[in-house]
Formats: C-alpha cells, sequence, structure tokens
C-alpha cells in the first residue's frame, strides 16, 4: 500500500509500504477513504524526531470502510463505515470506564510513563502505524472504531476522529458560565472549532485570536469577533478586556501549544536538541525539554480573576517554567489533557445533521490526494494559501 512516512525532519514521503494484517482476535482492517492533517503532526515533522524511525506511517485522523475483521469482531462487518477515534482505547478498562480514553490503561506506555498509545504518533505513544496510509490496522474493532452511516460526505465526519472531539472538550473543559465570555488563541482547526462550539453552546462572547488574515476572516464569517493579534501588539489585553466588560473573559482556550510565535530561547533550543543523536536528544527532551509558552502566558494575562484555562494546544516541555505567583493571585482553574474521544461521541453525532450547524461540511480548506502530502506538510506549517485544515484521499 502506499503511506506517508517520516524520515526526517522537514522530511516526509509517500512509500510504497507491506498491507497491515490481522494480528490478535479483535482487530479490524480498513480501507482509507479519508484522512486529516493535524497541527499536531507538525510536531513530528519539525521537533519531535528524536522519537521517531525512519518509514513510521503519520496520521491519526482517518476513516473509511471496513475490509477484514478478525474472528472475536462482533459489532462490525466487511462493508461497513467507520471513523477511527486517535486514542487507540480498549473500552473496558478503569480509565476508559470513566471516559477517560486517553489514559486507557491497556494501552499506556509505561515505557515511557505517558498515556494512552496515539495512531502515527511517536516511540512516546506506542509507535503505531498511523492512518495516512491506504489501509489501517485498528486494534479492539468492538469498541473502538465509531460507525457511521453510509451516504453522506465523508467530510460530515471524519472530524470524530479528533477535531471535533477535541474542541468539545476544550470548551467542556473551559467551563463558559451559560451567556458568558471566552477568548480562544490561535483559529487553526481546533480553535476555530472551539469558537464555533462555544457560540452553539450559548457563549455570549466569543473573541478569536490569530495573525493568519485568511483564518481570521473564516472566524468573522462564523460571527466570531476576531482580533488581529499583529495589529493589537502589546495592547492585546486592553483590547480583550474592553470586549469583556474590562474584567477580561471567563475562560481562555489555549488552541496553540508549542508551536506559538515568539521565545527565539525555546525555538533555539529544540533546533539545537534536534541535531543531536537520537537517545541523547530524547532524554533531554523528556527531562529537559522547554516549550514556546507565549500563547498560554498570554492565556494567563487575558483570563479573568477566578476564571479557567483550558489547554488543548500539545505542550511536549518537561521543564517548562509557569508563573505560579499570578496563576495563585489570581485563582486559576486550569484543565488540559488529549481527548478523549469516544465520550463525546454521543454529545457531538446529533450535530452531524444536514443543518450542519457547526459547518462541518465546509470545514476543510483543501482536498488532495495522498501523493500530495509532503507539499501539504510545507503548506500547513507555512500557513501558506489559506490552509487550515487538509484532508487526504489515499
Amino acid at each position: 500500500m502506499r503511506a506517508l512516512t517520516w524520515h526526517g525532519k522537514r522530511d516526509v514521503r509517500v512509500d510504497t509500504v507491506p498491507d497491515p494484517t490481522i494480528q490478535d482476535a479483535d482487530d479490524v482492517i480498513v480501507q482509507v477513504t479519508t484522512t486529516g492533517l493535524c497541527g499536531s503532526d507538525l510536531h513530528l515533522y519539525e521537533v519531535l524526531g528524536p522519537f521517531l524511525d525512519p518509514g513510521d506511517i503519520l496520521g491519526h485522523e482517518p476513516m473509511g470502510i471496513v475490509q477484514e475483521v478478525g474472528p472475536d469482531v462482533t459489532s462490525l462487518k466487511p462493508g461497513d463505515r467507520v471513523v477511527i477515534p486517535f486514542n487507540v482505547s480498549c473500552g473496558t478498562c478503569f480509565m476508559c470506564d470513566q471516559g477517560l480514553q486517553s489514559q486507557c490503561e491497556t494501552t499506556q506506555v509505561r515505557e515511557h510513563g505517558t498515556g494512552a498509545s496515539l495512531f502515527g504518533y511517536t516511540k512516546l505513544y506506542g509507535q503505531v502505524p498511523g492512518g495516512q496510509a491506504q489501509y489501517l490496522r485498528v486494534p479492539f474493532g468492538n469498541t473502538l472504531p465509531i460507525q457511521v452511516p453510509q451516504g453522506p460526505s465523508d467530510d460530515r465526519f471524519v472530524y470524530l476522529s479528533d477535531v471535533l472531539p477535541t474542541a468539545w472538550q476544550a470548551v467542556e473543559y473551559a467551563a463558559i458560565p451559560p451567556g458568558g465570555s471566552v477568548a480562544v488563541l490561535g483559529l487553526g482547526p481546533i480553535g476555530d472549532m472551539s469558537a464555533r462550539i462555544a457560540a452553539h453552546r450559548g457563549a455570549g462572547t466569543v473573541i478569536g485570536i490569530d495573525l493568519v488574515p485568511e483564518r481570521l476572516e473564516r472566524a468573522r464569517r462564523r460571527g466570531i469577533h476576531t482580533l488581529d493579534l499583529q495589529e493589537c501588539g502589546d495592547n492585546l489585553t486592553d483590547a480583550v478586556r474592553d470586549l469583556t466588560g474590562g474584567r477580561g473573559p471567563d475562560a481562555v482556550i489555549d488552541a496553540v501549544g508549542m508551536e506559538a510565535h515568539g521565545s527565539r530561547v525555546a525555538a533555539a533550543a529544540q533546533g539545537m536538541t534536534s541535531l543531536l543523536p537520537d537517545a541523547l536528544a530524547s532524554a533531554m527532551m523528556k527531562r529537559a525539554g522547554i516549550d514556546r509558552l507565549s500563547a498560554l502566558y498570554t492565556a494567563i494575562d487575558l483570563v479573568r480573576r477566578g476564571g479557567t484555562i483550558s489547554v488543548s494546544g500539545v505542550y511536549g516541555g518537561a521543564a517548562d517554567p509557569l508563573p505560579l505567583l499570578t496563576m495563585f493571585d489570581k485563582q486559576l482553574n486550569l484543565r488540559m489533557g488529549q481527548a478523549n474521544v469516544r465520550r463525546w461521541v454521543d454529545d457531538i453525532l446529533p450535530l452531524l445533521t444536514d443543518q450542519d450547524p457547526l459547518g462541518v461540511d465546509d470545514f476543510a480548506t483543501h482536498r488532495l490526494t495522498l501523493e500530495q502530502a509532503p507539499d501539504a506538510y510545507e503548506m500547513f506549517q507555512k500557513k501558506r494559501d489559506g490552509a487550515v485544515k487538509v484532508l487526504f484521499t489515499p
């Protein structure tokens, strides 16, 4: 089959690799019909090379058609249409029963002290072959895949793999009071969808903050009040407070994470780490890694006293300094973590109707073949051509 594979920093290629096969009795093999490019994939493209091997298959936002099922699979049959959550979760352990599929005890990567395995996402998360490929082996076939109706375009459902549950959890964790206010930092796929969901769920004031004109315009068309970070400059805090009664928003969603602009020291450290031998680089990143924290610092500054910060953007540093005095003094609530995809599916599915209140049908900005994936990674990283959400057809 053809698959998008990692070969080094900013070096991804579409290669011919062996087709996946049934390995366990409850496996299913899915023919991928649509698969997404996620902002988290850029971390592999740029920063997390020490935890990858050449040839690793990337991608964690697939959907498709069941081709083959193992002998113990009773919930699916060949021909069924499914979306695959990015968490590899068993659905039956203590953590899954708590709705914490991102902490699944069956697939936790104890060697690295991390949570549930993820499709296509480094040794830190199980080194499971990913979904930017023509076929995908999916374990836990009775409990992990999300069966969806035949008929509507893949665009209606593919975001159940990551974008929709991640954004839904971001809004849930933000605890925005009815009619309250929220500022969303970063209007990439997760930030854009978080703003839409916050408005749909009753937030009175939704402020989207970014510095890419196309992303700001896209949010404005959905009725989001936008602020251009480049225009606001050092006056961003004042601009947000002017929109929120002078005190700041009830909640801030950080949808940026480690890719934030700013902090030349952190950027230099990440770049230097990538030049070290993998064994040394991975040890340094796990023990002393630092992130560009400008987005998180901004969230701490913007949110009102007693407010909530919800972090959905991925951070990877182990030695990040936080302004705990300010956080304590402002009495802030902070929630974060990988999305628990399966937990939110029942809340989201009723919204994936012909009325399309969240705008999923036209959410993608680019639909490309898998063979175009290497160029798409570069385009997405450099925020060219209005790229917000890229979907591939293998």
